[in-house]
């Protein structure tokens, strides 16, 4: 397995907005023009966090996704991020991941965040996805599955495990200490990936994207700067602590219903 070069992109979003979101990170992208493997967007990253699935949602056919396909091919990087899907006249909070022979795989969000009501206007997922992408094993979640340590459980299948987020400033302190933990428990590294800026319900986000290493330590931490950051996962690094510190040969085994 060789390292990987994973792009973080944190950044505002403007709402309901899905050509000037798409056209916008685009330009982003292009101007940093640094080689990268994985580009990571935040959760519905073309709309902001929203309730009017309606208004946003999109088929697998649809525009933003042909973007996705199109922004991968050009930079030969893997793309990832949430947006809302429409299918069998049910809207999914669904995390693609598209590759840059054009091929898709997706995660549908299963933990809804019923605080704000997602529940009542999303359906949820019920399969755990782990992707193989240039030799790593990449788990995708979105933004409330991070509350969840039993559904983001490695079982020894996962070297990576992938966050995009809406996560209110209001709740920071959680987000930074539940990547912490997701890494640590897991033996894994762990992205999360936040916007920030303030949204049409005047929602504050701040940010606080990062990439954490299996031993708990920062690989970089972003706070809340308009950026995009591209860093180096080190597989060897990774394969080293895990025969030095080998807890999963310890886990309990369990099953998820």
């Amino acid at each position: 397995m060789k390292d990987l070069k994973i792009s973080l992109v944190q950044t505002a979003l403007i709402w309901q907005q899905a050509k000037a979101n798409c056209d916008y990170l685009a330009e982003l992208l292009i101007s940093d023009n640094t080689n990268t493997d994985l580009i990571v967007l935040p959760e519905m990253f073309n709309s902001g966090f929203t309730l009017n699935a309606s208004k946003v949602a999109e088929t697998m056919e649809g525009e933003t996704i042909a973007w996705m396909k199109k922004l991968s091919a050009n930079h030969d990087a893997a793309v990832t991020g949430s947006l809302v899907i429409c299918e069998n006249n049910i809207n999914y909070n669904r995390m693609v991941i598209a590759f840059p022979d054009g091929q898709t795989q997706y995660y549908d969000k299963k933990h809804l965040f019923r605080m704000a009501n997602e529940h009542k206007r999303y359906g949820s997922g019920n399969e755990r996805v782990v992707i193989q992408w240039r030799d790593w094993r990449i788990a995708l979640y979105v933004c409330y599955d991070l509350r969840f340590p039993v559904w983001c459980r490695n079982q020894n299948d996962t070297d990576l495990m992938l966050f995009v987020a809406s996560w209110p400033a209001a709740r920071a302190s959680a987000w930074q200490i539940l990547l912490r933990a997701r890494a640590m428990e897991n033996l894994c590294y762990v992205c999360g990936v936040n916007r920030i800026g303030r949204d049409a319900n005047d929602i504050d986000y701040q940010g606080d994207s990062g990439v954490i290493d299996m031993a708990g330590d920062d690989v970089t931490q972003l706070g809340a700067a308009d950026c995009l950051e591209t860093v180096t996962l080190s597989a060897d690094s990774l394969a080293q602590f895990r025969k030095r510190f080998p807890t999963f040969l310890d886990a309990d085994s369990f099953s998820i219903s």
